[in-house]
């Protein structure tokens, strides 16, 4: 009996990975493609093509805050030498 409950409880807890495996079709019916189809394929990566060109250069920065701040980061004065009161001078 504890045999045929260890079964149905392995049961239930397998089939829903089971189910969620993908399904696997190993020989798929090759599609060959039209001329048409074909000549649309390459109009269609032409147009592609050229829209990528129409991108502008990425080296021109677009910042709007650029005019803000400076670009070099602005230099630290020395610090003092604090002593162990926080003050400067002895």
């Amino acid at each position: 009996m504890k045999v045929f409950l260890l079964a149905a409880v392995f049961a239930l807890l397998v089939a829903p990975a089971y189910a969620q495996a993908p399904k696997m079709n190993l020989m798929p019916e090759l599609e060959s493609k039209t001329p048409e189809q074909k000549a649309a394929d390459e109009e269609r990566d032409k147009a592609y093509r050229e829209s990528l060109k129409k991108i502008p250069d990425p080296k021109v920065s677009n910042d709007p805050w650029g005019t803000v701040r400076s670009d070099a980061p602005k230099a630290a004065a020395p610090a003092a030498k604090r002593t162990k009161t926080g003050n400067a001078s002895n």
